[in-house]
């Protein structure tokens, strides 16, 4: 089995570069525009971030594009926050600055990822068969001073995007050039530290962008956080009229000691203090390198791009999260641990035409990839030192997909926005401790889309949105006969299948500001739970989830930019609807609003508030997370090159939770069948940040 899978490398790789070459000569866009990687289906247009008009081009009134407007003068706490510009995700973190965060959408604990799919600059970052969560994705790798734009929509109605994609997905782009370079330094409370620099020049036919990032932070906890992180970035981009091509090279790690969440229970005694931690060994390392090539052409009545690349990844990450539950003498701490190298590759092209006089877009597309992962592990530990393997797999994974999206402009104001996806899955699992549990294993699915939109009308659209989507699952579970005490097992379905529908509306009637409104339904047959003793999620039944939401940005005076958007979800299990059925950390409520005043004499000021609340953290809601309002400050000078700028995180000093789960846990004098309550884990304290940049 691995052998057949190790000779698929080969063509593999032939493939990606089949899909490639054909459009080796492609256009890179402008700086301002998304359509730099990966397949776009956007016309071009002048990105101004939230204030770009989509009308007429937006196939929901759920999708849009953010742009360094919106990340210029925003504080950011941590790195994940940069996917909060998506109206109504949340980023919270209960382990760590070096692990990925947890993020919330639409009423999804989408754990690190799982049914929210992102990618940088054509790379994918969300991990499937993750040793630490399906779906695992970390944006640590990212420098937010480089990045372009953010390209996002939300449920499956998108024909381009396939796994884990039934929330919403991202698709982050990073600057080609700049204006000028820079050298930022950033100091802080707690012992935070942070350098990033960067400089683009030209060479050759083509523009060099060159960054990297240094950052190490102790934080508020009694175990020191010592965060060691490193970025790097080297990009090349040629730029032609109809034509171009982007080399980009990434590398990143870090390594840094966790606070886990610890019991509500210990602080409410005070045996612990509320930055405790019950076990200060906790904590990760963590690499991953890139490499990626996008091409991209267009010509009279056609447009074609093609990307391929290539990743190595690896983590080893520490957890407690029962405390002394499961051994009472060594407690429960795990060791997650694998190594992964992935290859893939995407092609797509648009034709334009006229079809019986009306206008018609037509994309056909590809895409491949394939995970190896060796010695995917985990362990019973103490102080990071093993105790016991509990499960060690090598496997491979290899995904292909490939839709068709038609676009029919039928009357001025309807047009129809029709896709299918058909994904492959090919699973081949190889358990070093229990053969039993080895096998190949191998699905199919075909995913329908329809959007139907009308208008414009006085800047306005109405849409009409339904689709099928699906999250793949671990690939250990689905070839799993029995689990680790020799207990037979039935294996699970190799995917989780969603249905959904959204009504929209996006409307610019009123100068100056771009307003959305959306209400949506989405079935999902298949939740992920957290498990506290292993670290990761398990399957249960089938959910279903429906909200509203409602964005808001204005910009009433050249100077100021004032943003709203609200988020309400219900989400609950559906296959037992007579009795209670709360989905445990499915945020009900979501709020966050924001404005930026670039005032006379360089000066600039920044507010933004974070709110989130109505969060069960168990099916009968007898234990909830609180709500949780956070307000960030940020003020700054700019003197010709210099600027200086004042950043004041968690301004009115909440010590609300950022995280809270419900499971059973152990302290150390506690009776042996643990204890079921709350364990959570609180925002950071007001800490007050300082950074001094310069223009070259």
């Amino acid at each position: 089995m691995r052998q057949a899978s190790l000779n698929f490398l080969i063509p593999l790789s032939g493939l990606c570069a089949a899909l490639w070459l054909p459009a080796a000569l492609a256009h890179p866009q402008p700086a301002t525009s998304p359509e730099d990687d990966g397949i776009q289906f956007m016309p071009e247009v002048a990105v101004e971030g939230r204030a770009t008009s989509l009308s007429g081009i937006a196939d929901s009134a759920s999708q849009g594009i953010v742009g360094q407007p919106e990340f210029r003068y925003r504080p950011l706490s941590r790195v994940g926050e940069l996917v909060e510009v998506v109206p109504g995700t949340l980023a919270t973190q209960h382990s760590g600055s070096g692990k990925a965060n947890q993020f919330f959408l639409r009423g999804f604990n989408l754990d690190h990822g799982t049914d929210f799919t992102t990618s940088l600059d054509g790379i994918p970052l969300n991990m499937p068969s993750h040793a630490h969560g399906q779906g695992y994705l970390d944006l640590n790798s990212v420098i937010p001073e480089l990045v372009d734009t953010v390209e996002f929509g939300k449920g499956p109605y998108h024909a381009d995007v396939g796994d884990f994609s039934s929330a919403g997905y991202a698709r982050i782009h990073s600057l080609h050039r700049l204006q000028q370079g820079f050298a930022n330094f950033t100091g802080g409370e707690y012992d935070y530290y942070r350098g990033v620099a960067a400089q683009s020049s030209r060479l050759g036919p083509g523009d060099l962008l060159y960054g990297g990032e240094v950052n190490f932070f102790e934080g508020p906890w009694q175990q020191p956080e010592n965060l060691n992180k490193y970025n790097g970035l080297v990009r090349y981009t040629v730029d032609q009229d109809d034509y171009g091509l982007a080399i980009d090279a990434k590398a990143y790690h870090s390594t840094w000691r966790a606070t886990n969440q610890i019991p509500a229970r210990a602080v409410e005694t005070g045996r612990l203090g509320l930055y405790d931690t019950w076990d200060p060994s906790d904590g990760g390392d963590t690499h991953r390198y890139s490499l990626g090539l996008n091409g991209w052409n267009r010509g009279d009545g056609y447009r074609r791009s093609a990307s391929a690349y290539a990743v190595y990844s690896d983590l080893d990450l520490y957890s407690n999260f029962t405390g002394f539950l499961d051994d009472p003498v060594n407690g429960d701490q795990i060791q997650q641990q694998e190594r992964r190298w992935i290859g893939g590759g995407q092609a797509g092209q648009t034709w334009f035409s006229q079809w019986f006089g009306l206008d018609v877009d037509n994309t056909l597309g590809v895409q491949v990839r394939h995970d190896r992962l060796d010695g995917l592990g985990l362990s019973h530990t103490r102080d990071r030192q093993r105790l016991s393997r509990r499960t060690l797999h090598d496997l491979d994974e290899t995904t292909f997909g490939f839709f068709l999206r038609n676009q029919a402009r039928w009357l001025s104001w309807f047009r129809t926005v029709a896709g299918v996806r058909s994904d492959s899955f090919v699973f081949d699992v190889a358990d070093r401790l229990d053969p039993r549990n080895s096998g190949s294993r191998s699905t199919s699915l075909v995913t329908p889309k329809l959007s139907l939109i009308f208008g414009p009308w006085h800047d306005s659209e109405i849409f009409i949105n339904l689709g099928y989507g699906f999250h793949s699952n671990d690939a250990r579970g689905v070839t799993q006969h029995f689990d680790t005490d020799g207990n037979p097992l039935s294996p699970v379905s190799p995917v989780a299948k969603t249905r959904g529908a959204e009504i929209g509306l996006r409307s610019e009637y009123f100068r100056g500001i771009n307003s959305t409104l959306a209400f949506w339904w989405l079935q999902s047959g298949q939740e992920l739970v957290f498990v506290g003793d292993a670290g990761t999620t398990e399957p249960t039944g089938r959910s279903e989830r429906y909200g509203v939401e409602w964005t808001n940005y204005l910009k009433p005076l050249d100077w100021l930019t004032l943003d709203a958007d609200l988020a309400f979800t219900t989400a609950r299990y559906a296959d037992e609807p007579d009795r209670a059925n709360y989905i445990p950390n499915s945020v009900g409520r979501v709020i966050s609003a924001g404005a930026t005043a670039e005032l006379p004499h360089d000066l600039y000021v920044s507010l933004r508030l974070r709110h989130f609340g109505q969060v069960p953290l168990n099916e009968i809601r007898s234990a909830t997370l609180g709500d949780t309002t956070l307000v960030n400050l940020g003020a700054g000078y700019r003197y010709h090159s210099f600027r200086v700028q004042a950043d004041v995180l968690n301004l009115l000093d909440s010590r609300q939770n950022d995280i809270a789960y419900y499971y059973t846990s152990r302290l150390s004098d506690e009776p042996a069948a643990g204890v079921d309550g709350i364990l959570k884990h609180p925002v950071m304290p007001r800490m007050v940040r300082l950074t001094a940049g310069l223009n070259f």
